[in-house]
């Protein structure tokens, strides 16, 4: 019976001592508090990613004024842009041309200039005749230098209401009316009245001065989202550097963080992408929705140049969350990784192989490399990474090419780093 208690005994404490054991190897309460915490990080980082972008293209389109002008000056060139400013400006001066003392007023020695100009297009109507005259000499304002200039200062004028719309500060005396940012070509109009003068039509130089609005934004949603905006201008480039600090918090929380640097990289990447998309499709939407009299290919000419920087930025997130991801993954234990690292080295000790084979020696370059290759192979990817922070704007092909001249450089030091085989070796030992 002693030897039954005795053996009981044993039993429940080899059964307790499993007890301890299984909950030892269970996740306890504070490793998943850990796990969800290190999650909630890394998502709300990946939501905060494309925030992070817009706030960081307001705070260098809408905020600055030297670059919003540099990104608007091409449109000056735009043919779209100087077929409507043209349209626009000639609707302006034909509301206040009188036909019927067009000629009238014209001065004796200009008359018979005059009539030769109008000559050819008079046909049935006076008005359409006019009319074509009138906005050749305004196209003709329109396509040349001095357009440029005063596209630029009117630009430069209106970047304040620009930014008043679009963040609900500053100021300016460009009106913004109805959700409407419009733009004076009053100096224009000067331009193309003199031009006209010039040609014989005295009368338009008794115009009074006009000031015709030419439209650079409208839409219904700029009120709605202007409180939003102006909340991304505040936070600046603040955003991305929060954005950035959750993600990496995220990871350090983590079990697995190798793991979680690839899950966070590609939802940012993701979350960015899907900004990239929304402009796409909200750009059918704006031109859809703009009034009948506004120009199509004007407005989307305006729309695409406007956030041109911010689909920019939106590849480089995407394609620098990519690069991330993949070398995070390249670099782990996964069975797929390993197949690939494998190839790699195959690869380039194959083409050391050859070179040995055909008499290329790396000389005392060879050990140096292969005893301190940790060292040079950090010190190449900080090179790499100061690069893309000190490159002003970087695009998403910036990103890849860097990625791609890192890699070409880790393949120069695993070359170098082989050890060289058969009797070139024993030769390289013993010299």
């Amino acid at each position: 019976m002693a030897v039954d208690n005795a053996e009981q005994v044993e039993l429940e404490a080899l059964r307790a001592r499993v007890a301890v054991l299984e909950a030892g190897q269970s996740h306890p309460p504070r490793h998943r508090i850990r796990s969800f915490l290190a999650a909630l990080l890394v998502v709300i980082g990946c939501i905060l990613a494309p925030l992070s972008v817009v706030a960081a293209w307001v705070a260098d389109e809408v905020g600055d004024t030297d670059r919003y002008v540099d990104t608007v000056a091409p449109l000056a060139s735009n043919p779209d842009i100087q077929s409507a400013a043209a349209n626009r400006v000639t609707d302006a001066l034909m509301t206040r041309i009188d036909l019927s003392t067009l000629l009238a007023d014209a001065a004796p020695g200009d008359r018979p200039r005059l009539e030769k100009a109008l000559g050819g297009r008079l046909g049935d109507s006076l008005e359409g005749a006019v009319r074509s005259f009138v906005h050749d000499k305004a196209q003709a304002v329109f396509a040349s230098d001095a357009f440029t200039t005063i596209w630029t200062e009117a630009n430069r004028r209106a970047h304040s209401t620009v930014d008043k719309a679009l963040t609900g500060s500053g100021g300016g005396a460009v009106e913004v009316k109805d959700d409407t940012v419009t733009l004076d070509l009053g100096p224009a109009v000067d331009r193309v009245k003199q031009r006209l003068v010039d040609a014989g039509l005295t009368a338009v130089g008794r115009i009074p001065e006009i000031h015709t609005d030419f439209t650079l934004l409208r839409s219904e949603q700029v009120g709605k989202a202007k409180t939003y905006l102006r909340l991304l201008q505040l936070a600046g480039n603040w955003l991305p550097v929060l954005a950035v600090v959750l993600i990496a918090a995220g990871i350090l929380l983590a079990g697995r963080r190798r793991r979680t640097l690839v899950a966070g990289c590609l939802g940012a990447a993701f979350a960015v992408g899907l900004l990239g998309i929304g402009l796409r499709v909200f750009r059918v939407i704006y031109l859809d929705r703009l009034p009948a009299d506004v120009s199509q290919d004007a407005a989307g000419a305006i729309y695409d140049t406007m956030t041109h920087q911010l689909q920019t930025m939106v590849r480089m997130v995407v394609a620098l969350g990519v690069v991330i991801a993949l070398a995070a993954w390249l670099t782990g234990p996964g069975r797929r990784a390993a197949l690939v690292t494998r190839l790699w080295a195959s690869g380039i000790g194959a083409v050391r192989g050859t070179a040995d084979q055909a008499g290329l020696r790396t000389g005392p370059v060879g050990p140096f490399v292969r005893r301190h290759r940790t060292w040079i192979t950090w010190l190449l990817v900080a090179a790499a990474l100061l690069t893309y922070l000190l490159w002003d704007y970087p695009t998403g092909w910036v990103v890849v090419g860097i990625a791609l001249c890192l890699l070409f450089v880790l393949a120069v030091v695993q070359f170098l780093a082989v050890e060289p085989s058969g009797e070139d070796g024993q030769a390289l030992a013993h010299g």
